[in-house]
């Protein structure tokens, strides 16, 4: 290597770190954007600063500031000193759109997620949920008790599905059972997708009662009231009986091992024969993929992700070997695993009783 070469690779190695630096930086330009609702003020066409701070309630010139740093982010563009437009990747900032992200990076952003952040390195010292030393309760707990944040998570988490609820319901033999149960299926919004697809199925949502709290409005809204029913319960002490076919979407990963054990084990008890269990997670290859890089693709994301289930619920991403070890322990074997295409970086991971 030459040593324009050396001083280039330098330089890039620098700027790196220095960008991953900012990263909660732009988390935050994100949330006061959604929180301003900058997208839906600068609307379809071109606007001006000065009149997007008017209708914003705030002075122009740190509204400038702010659209500037969205630009610079991707999210909108300048077409003349102080003028804007939407992108694409900024219009999910819209609120009204049926793809909007503005729940979900409302929840990631929210200070109740970002606060037990600042104590990863405590967790990773001890093994311990920084969030439950930091609030004084556990995650889901905390959510009972203020049902402001627990309506923003539903909605969050409703959102985040959306792109899964396109394809699963294409990616796999639904075709071959009759009814499923949907595990901590919150608003209903994945199986409603998949029973949309799959006229002959029928199925259950199960979740707890705040869980469920939006529930109904979805299958109204997708006229799925015969077909689907909804259950509220604990999967820590019994999952409902009657489906062969029980799925599991973004579920196992906010749960240590052996509560990932307990789940499993309530869903083999009431499998029937030929059911199955189909558990829908990203799957962590066992050594980091080099082509992965550090700022925003899918699998940095996922370890990122991994680190958030540390720090704020004591749970875990897994590798296949780690989702065989589960499964074996709760009397399951993982008979497939599949990456699920265009919903990336999740796969589907197929369990039938030993």
């Amino acid at each position: 290597m030459t040593s324009t070469d050396a001083r280039a690779a330098a330089t890039a190695d620098r700027d790196l770190v220095v960008r991953l630096a900012f990263g909660s930086m732009a988390a935050q330009t994100l949330r006061a954007a959604v929180r301003l609702r900058v997208v839906e003020l600068v609307g379809e066409s071109t606007r001006s600063a000065v009149a997007v701070a008017a209708d914003a309630g705030t002075a122009p010139q740190p509204m400038t500031r702010l659209l500037r740093a969205l630009t610079a982010l991707g999210l909108l563009e300048e077409h003349a000193p102080g003028t804007f437009s939407v992108t694409p990747a900024g219009a999910l900032l819209h609120s009204g759109r049926p793809d909007s992200l503005t729940s979900f990076v409302g929840m990631f952003t929210e200070p109740t997620i970002v606060r037990a952040w600042e104590h990863l390195d405590d967790s990773v010292r001890t093994g311990e949920v920084a969030f439950d030393t930091v609030f004084g309760t556990d995650f889901f707990s905390h959510l009972a008790r203020h049902p402001e944040l627990s309506a923003g998570f539903n909605s969050a988490m409703s959102q985040a599905v959306a792109e899964t609820a396109a394809v699963l319901p294409y990616a796999f033999d639904f075709g071959r059972f009759s009814r499923v149960t949907d595990v901590g299926g919150g608003d209903g919004t994945l199986l409603s997708a998949v029973l949309d697809a799959h006229p002959g199925l029928s199925g259950v949502v199960f979740d707890t009662e705040q869980g469920l709290a939006e529930a109904p409005k979805t299958l109204e809204r997708h006229g799925l009231g015969e077909r689907c029913s909804l259950l509220a319960g604990d999967f820590f002490r019994a999952v409902p009986g009657g489906s062969d076919l029980y799925l599991m979407k973004s579920i196992l990963h906010d749960w240590t091992d052996e509560q990932a054990v307990t789940i499993l084990t309530h869903c083999r008890e009431v499998l029937p024969p030929g059911g199955r269990v189909l558990i829908v997670e990203p799957v962590l290859p066992e050594a980091v993929d080099p082509a992965t890089r550090a700022e925003v693709s899918d699998g940095a994301i996922t370890y990122l992700s991994d680190l958030n289930m540390l720090v704020n619920v004591g749970g875990r991403e897994r590798t296949r070997q780690d989702f065989e070890e589960v499964c074996r322990r709760a009397g399951l074997t993982v008979t497939d695993v599949t990456p699920l295409a265009d919903a990336e970086p999740f796969s589907l991971i197929e369990a039938e009783a030993d």
